[in-house]
């Protein structure tokens, strides 16, 4: 019979599940593959948190299927214990718990002990949130405030660099999470993490860029100076709309440098509105913060001149359908996501509520900056 999460899948189908799905194929596809059916597969990976199991060992000083066929043999043949440990090089202690343990001389089967031992060693490691109180609450505290696992675990390492029992790895939180146990850390806090998801997915695939409008004279990103593509001068921007229900749009603007983060409240998404509320916003920056923008092919920057003569930015534009040219900002619009998801009608925030989400961002840990937070690096550099 079955075991839960495993539908009757050999060792080496579950093999291929966990290769295929780190590929990137869906569970349709997988299911496909494996001559299953979508919802196994899918039970599968739910069991275990979209996270692939790690790969069983015995341990070097296990009895192997070998070994316990040469004393099902001994046995047969009406050897003693001593006997068949002694041909075997092991402990007759070893070989008489061997044969108690799976029905004595009489029914003792080689087969069978080997599948018996093999369950009965799979017991779970202990948890080090689950075994570490204080590491745990401080992984949960910063969840709540919505930093990532590879957040959490980086500033931990920064913070308190001398102090072992405030180590955790990233995979290890999403496994607290997703797969031991679901008590050690609150499921509540799964909703905090960016996607929301409850298991984990591989990465894999691109959005597809909105179709991109016929700018006049529009600068391409390539002549861009090269100050911009190194990110050693601070004060070039990129930017972007984001976008929710009932036609209601903000623009989001990221610091190349110190990954900084603006929010700008709009009224509508034609040209004048955006490009009016984006100059009013930029011209509260100092003179050396404000040295260049990076904007997709939206129709919204169709008069990026007014732009450029209200603020003294100049405006670049990505290639089309190349979000990637803008990645610092795709990134943000991500994490945005956790405080307006999809189907959020944007319209009803107040430019005073934009602003305290982006200091939530701007007070969050970034890998990319050795885990400083942008608001800590933009200061050192207006210092």
């Amino acid at each position: 019979m079955a075991k839960i999460g495993r539908p009757g899948l050999s060792r080496e189908k579950r093999a291929d599940l966990w290769a295929r799905w780190k590929s990137g194929q869906c569970a349709s596809d997988i299911a496909r593959a494996l001559e299953r059916t979508k919802g196994a597969i899918h039970h599968v990976l739910a069991f275990n948190g979209g996270i692939a199991p790690s790969a069983r060992r015995r341990r070097p000083v296990a009895l192997v299927l070998d070994e316990r066929e040469e004393i099902s043999r001994g046995i047969a043949a009406g050897r003693s214990i001593r006997g068949i440990a002694a041909s075997l090089g092991r402990s007759p202690s070893t070989v008489s718990r061997e044969v108690a343990r799976h029905g004595g001389r009489s029914s003792y089967r080689a087969t069978e002990a080997d599948a018996r031992a093999w369950e009965r060693a799979l017991r779970p490691k202990p948890c080090r949130l689950a075994s570490l109180p204080k590491l745990r609450w401080r992984v949960a505290e910063k969840l709540a405030l919505n930093w990532s696992p590879e957040q959490i675990s980086g500033w931990l390492k920064r913070e308190f660099p001398a102090d072992e029992g405030l180590r955790v790895s990233h995979e290890t939180i999403y496994r607290s999470l997703f797969v031991q146990a679901r008590g050690v850390l609150k499921k509540e806090l799964i909703g905090h993490l960016r996607a929301g998801r409850r298991m984990r997915y591989p990465k894999g695939g691109t959005t597809p860029s909105r179709l991109s409008g016929q700018i006049v004279d529009a600068i391409s990103i390539r002549e861009r100076p090269a100050e911009v593509e190194d990110r050693a001068v601070p004060g070039h921007w990129e930017g972007d709309l984001l976008s929710g229900t009932n036609n209601s749009h903000m623009a989001t603007l990221v610091e190349r440098h110190s990954r900084f983060a603006m929010l700008i409240k709009l009224s509508g998404k034609d040209t004048t509105s955006v490009v009016s509320a984006l100059s009013k916003q930029v011209r509260k920056l100092p003179l050396e913060l404000r040295r260049s923008l990076t904007w997709d092919r939206g129709k919204e920057m169709a008069n990026h001149k007014n732009f450029t003569i209200a603020t003294d930015v100049q405006v670049y534009f990505c290639d089309p359908r190349s979000p990637w040219q803008r990645g610092s900002n795709e990134n943000t619009n991500g994490l945005l996501r956790q405080y307006f998801p999809k189907g959020t009608d944007l319209s009803g925030y107040s430019q005073a509520y934009l602003n305290k989400v982006a200091l939530r961002l701007n007070q969050r840990p970034r890998k990319t900056l050795g885990f400083e937070t942008p608001a800590d690096r933009l200061r050192a550099v207006l210092q």
